[in-house]
């Protein structure tokens, strides 16, 4: 073995059964493991010589590693890990690494034409924020790669994965990928739908909130909104500090129907796969379980339970991150059930990590559906572009983008039109309420809106108004709004990246495939 690997610290109800005379000659491995004081989710370097580094492993036991969350120290750990190897490559001890060293690699990483899998500008930012904290960890002088300085920051750190669909293509992506439907809007024969209502459910609800994957999948039965606003035709909740990249709670606000569809899903769906869980006594042979017993009043409410032992707890709801979320059971009409909303068909709770792999399945069953069998056998980084717009593609976070990109087309609308504002009253009214770039950052959660123009919504940021908003003449003369639907599909025309059913090159009738 030529490289290094990375072992992760797993969950203590995960780590299965280990032989009984030890392993490694280690007879409680897991015990062990705790006792130096690694935490579930910790990485552990191993080296090419099948021996841990123990510099690396102070590391990762260090306040500056540990104060990181799961996820951080899972990215960091995969980029230290592929550092590693180029440094061993050179036979250069990841200590005695130097500025030539990490310059090097960057090139390599980032332009390289022999590399094949060359990143962006924001993926080397977080690889360089991981290698500056660790080598100012180790104290190297002078620090071989400084993700504050100029030098080390690459200039194109927008993130290029960027995609967003206008919401009829998401009707069609939603049709094909999660309901099974043909080219022809028909339901497919043998389709499988145990859990069509829980997907479409799911991405409704992000594409109505502008919820992160984390943040609407780590969301409790007991946190779905139920205070309507007026007129209502939305409701608005609160999302977890703890859930959130910014560790700050904020309110979220999602459309009625949406939380009809939810609701749909806990009375069918969710319902059965709670009964045949409680039926096989799954939730009698989970390692963690909380039975909820109390839930305080007012803004900063409390839970308290009490676990399998007897013990009782009591958290803050916003400080309660999502692996302690999963443990969190509701006394039900048969028994315990889980407080989380989002379940798998065995009753347990769906991790967030899990709906990439529901989102991947609804981009294959809508490429088998809509490519011809030739123009499958390439994948889709290496298609030609004709061919890639045959075909809607979504991930979890393109419900975000999408949210942010429908809600500023609609803001600007309703400000600029329905309330005929003047340009004297537009700028009266971003005094004291603030423009709609300002009031979708706000949704968003950002803490600066040069955030939200780059990242988010960079289709539109160069726009002046009048081309998004750009008014259709009627038979009398008058001028009326464009309808959203046309507003977007112009607005695909005319900036790159964004999915629109007009952009969908050949949509034929449904043919032998």
């Amino acid at each position: 073995m030529n490289e290094w690997r990375v072992v992760w610290v797993p969950d203590p109800w995960r780590w299965g059964a280990l032989p009984a005379d030890g392993v490694l000659g280690i007879k409680d491995l897991p015990g062990e493991v705790a006792r130096i004081g690694l935490q579930p989710g910790d990485p552990v370097f191993v080296t090419p010589d099948s021996t841990v580094d123990p510099g690396l492993l102070e590391f990762v036991l260090s306040p500056v590693f540990r104060r990181q969350d799961r996820e951080t120290k899972r990215n960091y750990g995969t980029d230290i890990r592929l550092l590693l190897n180029f440094l061993s490559s050179r036979d250069v001890p990841w200590r005695q690494a130097t500025e030539q060293d990490l310059t090097d690699y960057r090139v390599w990483r980032c332009e390289a034409l022999q590399n094949p899998e060359r990143i962006g500008g924001s993926k080397w930012g977080r690889e360089a924020a991981a290698f500056t904290k660790l080598y100012r960890w180790a104290a190297v002088t002078p620090l071989p790669v400084d993700a504050s300085r100029r030098e080390d920051r690459a200039a194109d750190s927008v993130s290029s994965r960027v995609s967003w669909l206008t919401p009829r293509t998401w009707g069609l992506w939603s049709d094909i990928g999660l309901r099974g439907h043909t080219r022809n809007g028909l339901p497919a024969l043998g389709w499988d739908a145990r859990t069509e209502m829980r997907n479409t459910s799911f991405v409704q609800f992000l594409l109505s909130s502008g919820l992160r994957r984390q943040e609407g999948a780590s969301l409790l039965t007991l946190e779905l909104p139920t205070q309507a606003l007026r007129h209502g035709r939305y409701r608005h909740g609160l999302v977890a500090g703890a859930v959130t990249r910014s560790k700050k709670d904020r309110t979220f606000y999602v459309s009625v129907d949406a939380l009809d569809q939810v609701e749909l899903y806990v009375q069918s769906e969710r319902a059965w796969a709670v009964q045949r869980a409680q039926v096989g006594g799954r939730y009698d042979r989970m390692p963690e379980l909380r039975l909820i017993t109390g839930l305080t009043r007012g803004m900063d409410p409390k839970v308290q339970w009490v676990d399998r032992n007897g013990v009782h707890g009591e958290q803050r709801l916003r400080r309660l991150g999502w692996r302690e979320r999963q443990w969190l059971f509701i006394e039900g009409p048969d028994g315990p059930e889980p407080a989380w909303l989002w379940l798998t068909e065995q009753g347990v709770p769906l991790l967030p990590d899990r709906w990439e792999g529901v989102f991947r399945a609804a981009n294959s069953r809508c490429e088998q559906v809509l490519l011809m069998p030739e123009e499958r056998k390439v994948t889709r980084t290496f298609r030609m572009a004709e061919v890639r717009g045959k075909t809607p593609y979504a991930t979890p976070h393109s419900t975000r983008h999408s949210f942010a990109l429908y809600m500023l087309i609609a803001l600007n609308q309703l400000m600029e039109r329905q309330y005929g504002l003047t340009p004297a009253d537009r700028r009266d009214f971003a005094l004291l309420f603030g423009d709609p770039w300002f009031l979708v950052k706000t949704l968003l959660g950002h803490s600066d809106v040069e955030t939200t123009k780059r990242h988010y919504l960079a289709p539109v940021s160069h726009l002046r108004l009048e081309s998004i908003l750009a008014l259709a003449n009627t038979d009398d003369g008058q001028r009326e709004i464009e309808d959203l639907d046309t507003v977007f599909a112009r607005l695909a025309r005319d900036s790159a990246g964004i999915q629109d059913i007009d952009a969908l090159i050949d949509v034929r009738p449904e043919v032998e495939r």
